[in-house]
């Protein structure tokens, strides 16, 4: 990490090189200036830089403008920035209930669809012992318990990436952020020229 990004004290930095401040937002967003959506590529560079860390490793986000002048109207930015992923963080929490909300729900029908086949299974072998029985006997256990591969991948699966973007979202909600001078920089060459190349 250390050849990747530069530290002060114990902080990591995860550093943006902006030549106009528009850089860093959608261009196409009406909204005044602090409620504005990031530009996608500024969006993937810092969560995929943060990512890169463990959740409990201090960060820094420093922007970089090549102006005093720049550097006073961009006051704002950080604010702007966490405004920004508080509200992506929110959305994540609302993805994250409704998709235990779904898992729930597909829970309760599988478990009375397994036991409506376990029933009806216990019907058929009651009835006989041929060949067609018992494949349609082995046919409604299966069934059964295929009902609840659903709910299953929810549990095990589904949920938990979401709750670790919501964690990494809130992370950079927290982080501390400062605007600089290029000056500032102690190297230009560890810095990303570009936002769309630094997010590749």
């Amino acid at each position: 990490m250390e050849t990747r990004y530069r530290r002060e004290g114990e902080m990591y930095l995860i550093e943006i090189k902006l030549s106009d401040l528009r850089q860093m937002f959608n261009s196409l967003d009406p909204a005044p200036f602090i409620d504005k959506d990031l530009d996608d590529d500024a969006e993937a560079y810092i969560v995929d830089s943060v990512r890169e860390f463990h959740l409990k490793t201090p960060l820094k986000l420093v922007f970089y403008l090549p102006s005093a002048e720049a550097v006073d109207k961009a006051q704002s930015l950080p604010d702007a920035v966490r405004n920004y992923f508080a509200y992506r963080a929110d959305l994540a929490r609302k993805e994250v209930n409704y998709t235990l909300r779904q898992g729930r729900g597909s829970l309760l029908i599988g478990l009375a669809f397994l036991f409506l086949c376990i029933s009806l299974r216990q019907l058929v072998a009651l009835v006989g012992h041929s060949t067609f029985e018992q494949i349609l006997a082995e046919g409604l256990l299966i069934s059964g318990w295929v009902a609840m591969w659903h709910p299953m991948q929810i549990f095990l699966y589904d949920w938990w990436p979401i709750q670790l973007r919501r964690n990494v979202l809130e992370k950079i909600q927290r982080m501390p952020m400062e605007v600089r001078l290029f000056a500032h920089a102690q190297s230009d060459a560890r810095l990303r020229d570009q936002l769309h190349e630094a997010a590749k």
